[in-house]
C-alpha cells in the first residue's frame, strides 16, 4: 500500500477530522520524500479543486433548504403530509417520512432534513405516544431519502469529479428515492401495527386536502423549476440553483413574509459556513486525488478486483459492500472524491454504464449518513433527543435493512434508475 495510504488511514483511525486527513497525507508524503517543491502543488491543486463553476450550485442549494426551514416552509409541508397519509397506523411516523420525500426537493440535503423535520415532529410524536428512539430513528431513517430524490448535493460532487450527466444523475435518483420512501412508511406501518401506535381517526375530506395543497402548492414549485429547468435546457444546474435560492428568498419575503430582511443576513452566514466546510473537504480532496491517480492507484485496485472476479454482478456486490462499510467512517461527499475515480473506471471497463455506477454509488453513501459509528444523520438525531447514537441505532436496524435492499435492487435492475434518464434523452 503506498506509503500515503498509511498516512491517511493512520489519521484518521487517531480520530483527525477526515478533512485534514486529506490534506496532511500529501503533505506528509512529500516531506518524507524530500520534495518541498510539491508544497506548491498541493495549494494550487486546492485552489483548483473548489474553483470550478459546477461547484457554485453548492452554496445555492444550501442557502435555498436554510430559507425554508427558516421560513417556516416545512409546516406547510407536514401539514399537506399530515392530510394525506395521517390516517394511516403510526400516522406521524407516516407523515414523517412522507414529509421527507417532499422536503428532498427542496433542500438536497440530509442533514437539513434531519434538523428542520426532527425539530418539529420529534416532539409532536412523543406527545402522541410514540417512544423518543422510534421517533429519532424514523426521522433518522427518512432524511437519507432527501440526496437521493433531486436536487442533491451530493450528486452535483459526484458529477463534478466524474464528469457525468448532474441532469442525468438527478433523473436516475427520482425512482429509487421514490422506492425507499414507500418502504420505510411499510415497515413503519408494521412496527405502528404491532406496537399500537395512533393514527388520524379518518381520512381527510376533499376540501382539507384541496386546502393543505394549496398552502403548499409554491414551495412544492421548487423542484418542478429546478429539475424542469434543467431536463428542458433552460439552465445549467449551478444556474438552477440560484435560481432556487432566488425563489425561495422571493417567496418567503413578499409572498408568505415568514421572514424579513434582517434574517438574511443570518441565513447567509450559515450557509457560508456549511458551504466553506463542504468546499475544503472539497479542496483537500482533490490533492488526495490527484496523487492517488499519478500513483496508478486505481489501475493496482481494477487489476485486484479483476484477479479476484471476472464476473461484474459479484464484482458490483464486493463493491457494494466496500462501499457500505465506507460509508461508517467517512462522509459521503470525501467518499466520492477518493473512491469515486478509483472504481467507477473499473466498473465501466465490466460494461456498467457510468450513470448506473454512479447513482449506485451516490445512494449507497448516502445510508451511510445514518450509520454508525460516524452517520452524520445520527449525531443530528441525538443531538435533537439527547438520545445515545447506540439507543437510536437500536430502532434504526429495520429501516436501514430496507434501505440496504433497495441500493441491492437498483444494483441488479438497472431500469429503476436508469428508466427516467433513458425516456428523456440523458443516457450517452
Amino acid at each position: 500500500m503506498p506509503v500515503y495510504m498509511w498516512f491517511f488511514l493512520g489519521s484518521m483511525a487517531i480520530g483527525v477530522p477526515i478533512v485534514f486527513c486529506l490534506g496532511f497525507a500529501p503533505l506528509a508524503t512529500f516531506t518524507l520524500m524530500g520534495k518541498p517543491i510539491f508544497y506548491k502543488m498541493i495549494v494550487q491543486r486546492m485552489y483548483g479543486g473548489v474553483n470550478q463553476f459546477p461547484l457554485m450550485a453548492i452554496p445555492f442549494f444550501i442557502l435555498a433548504g436554510n430559507v425554508m426551514n427558516t421560513s417556516g416552509i416545512t409546516m406547510s409541508l407536514v401539514r399537506l403530509s399530515n392530510v394525506l397519509v395521517g390516517h394511516l397506523r403510526g400516522g406521524l411516523a407516516q407523515v414523517n417520512i412522507f414529509v421527507s420525500i417532499l422536503f428532498a426537493g427542496l433542500s438536497g440535503s440530509a442533514v437539513a432534513d434531519t434538523s428542520a423535520i426532527g425539530s418539529i415532529l420529534i416532539p409532536a410524536m412523543e406527545k402522541d405516544g410514540y417512544s423518543r428512539e422510534f421517533s429519532a430513528a424514523v426521522t433518522a431513517a427518512s432524511s437519507v431519502i432527501g440526496p437521493i430524490i433531486p436536487p442533491s448535493i451530493i450528486m452535483v460532487i459526484y458529477a463534478y469529479v466524474m464528469g457525468v450527466s448532474v441532469g442525468g444523475l438527478f433523473a436516475a435518483g427520482i425512482i429509487p428515492g421514490l422506492i425507499v420512501g414507500i418502504l420505510l412508511m411499510t415497515i413503519a406501518y408494521i412496527i405502528s401495527t404491532k406496537r399500537n401506535y395512533p393514527k388520524r381517526g379518518k381520512m381527510a375530506s376533499l376540501r382539507e386536502i384541496v386546502l393543505a395543497f394549496r398552502k403548499a402548492s409554491l414551495p412544492l414549485l421548487t423542484p418542478v423549476i429546478i429539475i424542469g429547468g434543467i431536463l428542458g435546457g433552460v439552465f445549467t444546474p449551478t444556474e438552477a440553483a440560484g435560481i432556487a435560492a432566488g425563489y425561495a428568498i422571493f417567496l418567503s419575503l413578499f409572498v408568505l413574509r415568514t421572514i424579513s430582511l434582517k434574517d438574511i443576513p443570518k441565513m447567509l452566514y450559515e450557509t457560508a459556513i456549511t458551504s466553506s466546510t463542504i468546499l475544503l473537504i472539497v479542496g483537500t480532496a482533490t490533492v488526495f486525488g490527484w496523487l492517488v491517480s499519478t500513483s496508478q492507484l486505481p489501475n493496482k485496485i481494477a487489476d485486484l478486483l479483476f484477479s479476484i472476479t471476472a464476473n461484474k454482478y459479484i464484482l458490483f456486490f464486493i463493491i457494494n459492500l466496500v462501499l457500505l462499510v465506507t460509508g461508517m467512517f467517512m462522509d459521503a461527499g470525501p467518499a466520492i472524491m477518493i473512491l469515486g475515480p478509483v472504481l467507477a473506471p473499473t466498473m465501466i471497463k465490466m460494461g456498467i454504464h457510468p450513470l448506473h455506477f454512479a447513482i449506485v454509488m451516490s445512494v449507497n453513501l448516502t445510508v451511510g449518513l445514518a450509520t454508525p459509528p460516524l452517520g452524520l444523520i445520527l449525531f443530528v438525531a441525538s443531538g435533537l433527543t439527547g438520545l445515545t447514537i447506540e439507543s437510536i441505532f437500536k430502532e434504526l436496524i429495520p429501516f436501514l435493512l430496507i434501505e440496504v435492499i433497495v441500493i441491492f435492487l437498483i444494483t441488479y435492475i438497472p431500469a429503476l434508475s436508469m428508466t427516467i434518464p433513458r425516456l428523456l434523452g440523458l443516457l450517452y
